[in-house]
């Protein structure tokens, strides 16, 4: 592949981690997006939408601070369940609610990725697209959601959870892409720098 600028516009430790494993030499630059306020400007929207508008807007924060040429990449990712938008967790009562609510249902992870092209300090091109995940909760009573959340996974995360460590012992089955749950769907990532003229094969 080509040697360009590439910058992920997020501190997540996960995404960090995926992105490395495709081999590609970048750059962390957090966006300062503040996602509640944007969110409340949005107004009414579907999850796609969502995580494809806030994956946009991160991508976007940072590519405006840049100079010369650059390819950045935002994301984001939201829990829904009946339709209702799963955040992260206020505290460990709230993630044990959050968890008991998940509990022996199916819910759905989305993650949006926008890929923004930055060409002599102007932006050129943002194209923004979004991977769903279905994933299968088995029943648990409180208990064992509280022995979860005592492992200190679930503050961070949207829905209360990480599928890529303990998380896993209350998921017998997801139906799509693992890595989107993790936060960084890498089929449709690869698809869209195909599409970007960057190749990883």
């Amino acid at each position: 592949m080509t040697k360009r600028r590439f910058i992920l516009a997020s501190a997540s430790p996960r995404r960090k981690d995926l992105l490395g494993t495709l081999g590609i030499e970048f750059e962390i630059m957090p966006s300062n997006l503040d996602e509640d306020s944007f969110i409340d400007k949005l107004g009414a929207t579907t999850p796609g939408e969502l995580v494809n508008a806030l994956s946009n807007a991160k991508a976007l924060d940072v590519a405006h601070r840049l100079t010369g040429d650059a390819l950045v990449l935002g994301a984001d990712t939201i829990v829904v369940l009946d339709g209702a938008v799963l955040g992260k967790p206020d505290n460990l009562q709230h993630a044990v609610e959050m968890l008991m609510h998940l509990s022996g249902r199916t819910h759905q992870v989305y993650t949006g990725l926008t890929l923004a092209c930055v060409a002599d300090g102007s932006l050129a091109s943002a194209r923004s697209a979004y991977s769903v995940t279905d994933v299968d909760f088995a029943p648990f009573d409180e208990t064992r959601a509280r022995a979860y959340v005592q492992t200190g996974e679930s503050l961070d995360k949207a829905g209360a959870y990480g599928i890529q460590a303990m998380g896993t012992l209350l998921i017998p089955r997801i139906h799509g892409d693992y890595f989107n749950v993790v936060g960084l769907p890498l089929y449709l990532l690869g698809q869209m720098l195909q599409e970007a003229g960057w190749p990883l094969l």
